[in-house]
């Protein structure tokens, strides 16, 4: 059978350039970095090559990239990191974050601290006016995430930094002495977008190894010198003290070669990817009844393509097309194993419907167009087939909720925007 993946956003395979570039340091040089003997400081020199690779591309300092397990504890690091210190003060994020930043923010609402979570245009796009709105005198951090994982949306993270750089200034010039910082999760732009710290304005960027064809598992944290920060947990010290553990050399390595082939060739890759999304987009929603696109049309990462194909069940197309040997998703796969429709799409304001019934195809290297037409061989007749035995008949523009009990049980209640879900 056939097989495509078109979920890249979720998981990439890895590149055997990178694969190649581990090797070693599974076994022949399995040293710990902080030993004095040859192995370690074999070890060490590996790391040390690995961070200055990394510092070039985002035009920092080495001793700026903290090296982690992933995306998810990046974002804990900075967000966790940032608010221990200043215990009760004032945080703002987005509605439509990654659950690892969202989820953060929650636990630290609960323990005290004032979360404000902007909510999102129609578009998919926070409004930088939104941000300089929210921001109080006790504002210690503002987290918003470069392109979303769901809908592929860019967010302004370079008018944003402008505005947080300012009222950090602002603070100094007056004698204040409460810092504020900003902190992006990269996650899904790297490979697509530039990376340029100092050209974004962030103080904290998080990216994932996962997602640009590395490791699974790696990942690293850049931290502008000066900002500071509260590590999550205790141990021997390393990464600057602010993930202790011995580090995953492998890991390490694999997660720098990665990134550093996704920046070669991010321009050549964005633009073939560019033309496939626009060539699939054009495609769903001209041939499909009643497939609506979510987010801006073309402020949104080369490889995704995430619509609401009414009547039906994302979950359902899922499996459909798996047994064509077609793999997409329904939105993050951080949270594909639940029932609960996608936060991100309530947050622009769609009904309850649409997020019940959005998919999200993301491509890769391998996407080819003769991919995309297999898909739209198969796929017309599989909506056709789940719209025949589907209790929910709705239009483009309604929003009401035409058949409520048709979800009854399925999933939780789900807070957006001060609107709750069921």
């Amino acid at each position: 059978m056939k097989e495509i993946y078109l979920d890249h956003a979720a998981a990439t395979p890895m590149d055997p350039r990178v694969k190649a570039a581990m090797e070693p340091f599974w076994d022949a040089r399995y040293g710990n970095p902080a030993a004095l003997y040859r192995q370690g400081r074999l070890a060490k020199a590996a790391v040390d090559e690995a961070r200055e690779t990394v510092a070039k591309i985002f035009g920092s300092r080495p001793s700026e990239i903290i090296f982690t397990a992933g995306g998810t504890e990046a974002d804990n690091i900075a967000i966790l990191g940032t608010a221990r210190l200043h215990p009760g003060k004032h945080l703002i994020t987005t509605a439509f974050e990654h659950h690892a930043g969202l989820r953060s923010f929650e636990a630290l609402e609960r323990d005290g601290w004032e979360v404000t979570f902007l909510p999102i245009g129609e578009d998919g796009i926070v409004d930088p006016k939104a941000v300089e709105k929210a921001i109080r005198p006790h504002t210690v951090l503002v987290s918003v995430m470069y392109a979303n994982n769901e809908i592929g949306t860019i967010q302004p993270i370079a008018e944003i930094g402008a505005i947080v750089k300012r009222v950090r200034n602002e603070r100094a010039q007056g004698g204040g002495v409460l810092p504020i910082s900003f902190h992006c999760d990269a996650s899904q732009a790297a490979g697509f977008l530039p990376l340029s710290t100092a050209a974004l304005g962030v103080d904290l960027m998080s990216v994932n190894g996962g997602k640009i064809y590395g490791p699974k598992g790696s990942g690293c944290l850049y931290v502008r010198s000066g900002t500071r920060l509260q590590p999550i947990f205790q141990g021997g010290g390393q990464e600057q003290n602010l993930r202790s553990g011995t580090e995953n050399v492998p890991l390490i390595v694999g997660f720098a070669k990665a990134l550093e082939i996704a920046e070669a060739e991010r321009e050549a890759e964005s633009a073939r990817l560019t033309e496939l999304r626009d060539y699939l987009i054009q495609r769903l929603t001209t041939e499909i009844p009643k497939t609506v696109l979510n987010g801006h049309p073309t402020t949104r990462l080369p490889s995704n393509i995430n619509v609401s194909v009414l009547d039906i069940e994302g979950e359902a197309v899922i499996l459909y097309l798996d047994a064509k040997g077609i793999a997409i998703s329904t939105g993050s796969a951080c949270t594909s194993t639940t029932l609960d429709p996608s936060h991100v799409i309530l947050a622009i304001g769609r009904p309850y419907e649409y997020a019940h019934s959005s998919l999200r195809f993301t491509l890769g290297r391998s996407t080819a167009k003769e991919d995309l037409d297999y898909l739209m061989d198969v796929f017309p007749e599989i909506v056709e087939k789940l719209r025949a035995i589907s209790p929910i008949k709705m239009e483009v523009g309604q929003t009401e909720v035409s058949h409520p009990e048709a979800f009854a049980g399925q999933g939780s209640k789900i807070k957006v925007g001060g609107r709750t879900y069921k």
